[in-house]
């Protein structure tokens, strides 16, 4: 639909018990100046269905195919056949609260790349909600030293987007790979000019017991280590200013995504991140804390989750 404030690119693939409340949740808003594109990968359930019917009955609900393609390049589709001003994503299994896009409409001056919302997440019947302090117009370096902070930092469902800055960058997640968001979020805020975040919380994110996520399928699991170790790469290769701070963040979700492995994996790909990366040169030692803390993770990432697990409030 011509002429949206925001697009809503939804990634569609097998979540048919999901997708009415999730698409049910756009239709639902109060702002109405929104066009839907459903990349809908070619599903084994009842998904298709669902979307047919939305298209059908919903102008601004357009379908866009896509065949086994995976997340990434689902997005990428999305992107492509977007018109909005403003780019979200949001995953088939989630879904928003009524008055999101009236919120973020209130919230745009147009100075904007980036803006931040809240998410909480949905558990079966528990909900944790994570709330962070707002910021308004900050460059893209000074934005991202406050969002490490916080417990979402990367997923690409956590933002919204200006398309013409999107666009001028020639954004793109990288195809065929698990964790997409790992290899192109840090760099969209890197990149921005001005980022904003709102204290509120809009985004539903449902953690479901049988999603890639929490695929019992340890070859899943490999293989998003690889895509990880891929786009560390990717990042650093365009991150060239203000390095300690963007570095200490790729090299710390590695080793945090490292020590979730089998051991004998554990010990393989660490001695990998040692050699190609440098995997402990940025994390911080400036306090006594924080060098008690290098030095044990140094001795062992792998202990240290098991011992000391307060490491991964990102402190």
């Amino acid at each position: 639909m011509k002429n949206s404030t925001f697009t809503i690119i939804v990634t569609i693939y097998n979540v048919e018990e999901f997708l009415n409340r999730c698409l049910e949740s756009i239709v639902l808003q109060c702002y109405k100046n929104y066009e839907v594109i459903m990349v809908s990968d070619k599903s084994s359930d009842g998904s298709d269905k669902i979307v047919s019917k939305y298209e059908k009955n919903y102008k601004n609900f357009k379908r866009v195919y896509s065949e086994n393609t995976g997340l990434a390049k689902a997005k990428n589709i999305g992107i492509q056949h977007a018109t909005g001003k403003y780019i979200i994503f949001l995953d088939g299994d989630d879904f928003l609260e009524p008055d999101f896009l009236e919120k973020l409409s209130k919230e745009i001056t147009d100075k904007e790349d980036v803006i931040r919302f809240q998410v909480q997440e949905v558990i079966d019947n528990d909900v944790r909600r994570y709330e962070e302090n707002e910021f308004d117009n900050i460059n893209g370096i000074e934005a991202f030293k406050k969002i490490i902070n916080y417990h979402f930092v990367e997923p690409s469902w956590a933002y919204c987007y200006k398309r013409d800055f999107w666009n001028k960058n020639n954004f793109r997640f990288m195809n065929n790979c698990i964790a997409e968001d790992f290899g192109l979020t840090p760099l969209i805020i890197y990149k921005a000019k001005k980022v904003k975040s709102i204290n509120y919380i809009g985004y539903n994110y449902v953690q479901r017991t049988h999603s890639l996520m929490s695929e019992s399928n340890y070859d899943l699991r490999i293989k998003k280590m690889e895509d990880m170790l891929l786009q560390a790469d990717f990042l650093k290769s365009k991150i060239t200013n203000n390095k300690e701070l963007f570095y200490r963040f790729i090299n710390e979700s590695l080793i945090t995504y490292v020590t979730s492995l089998k051991y004998r994996d554990y010990r393989k790909y660490l001695k990998k991140m040692k050699k190609n990366h440098d995997i402990f040169k940025y994390i911080p030692k400036d306090n006594f804390k924080r060098k008690i803390k290098k030095m044990l993770i140094v001795i062992s990432p792998y202990m240290f989750k098991k011992v000391f697990r307060g490491y991964y409030d990102k402190s």
